[in-house]
């Protein structure tokens, strides 16, 4: 058997895949093509192991296996992180997701107030003794 036919299938299968993650911005089509790298990798396992045999039988179908189980194991978590950012945010973008959580420490500051942990900076008003009571 030639195996141009599944390899050239594949690598036009991982490169639409590819496009899809790097393009698309909805977080589902982002599942959506890396579900088609991994089909794409399972093709040249499966051709690989039809065409060069090993020591260990049928090593692409088992190698083949596992990603399945993989792939059904991303979709569940995959869906149910989008699911709970949709619930959240309204929009499944992925664009519009925020990488870091604020914390308050980080949160930037009103003009004319003094963060927590702070020492005011500039003259002191009058009146007022910034080492505390004495």
């Amino acid at each position: 058997m030639r195996p141009v036919i599944p390899y050239v299938t594949a690598a036009l299968l991982f490169g639409l895949g590819v496009y899809g993650v790097l393009r698309r911005r909805n977080a589902v089509l982002v599942l959506m093509a890396v579900e088609l790298m991994l089909n794409a990798v399972n093709l040249i396992l499966i051709t690989a192991d039809t065409t060069a045999k090993s020591m260990f039988p049928h090593g692409g179908q088992v190698f083949a296996l596992f990603v399945i189980v993989l792939a059904a194991a991303e979709i569940g978590v995959g869906l149910a992180i989008v699911l709970q950012l949709y619930r959240m945010r309204a929009s499944v973008a992925v664009d519009e997701v925020p990488l870091t959580e604020e914390t308050p420490a980080t949160a930037p500051v009103p003009a004319g107030t003094v963060a927590a942990g702070t020492a005011p900076t500039g003259p002191a008003p009058a009146g007022t003794d910034r080492e505390g009571a004495r």
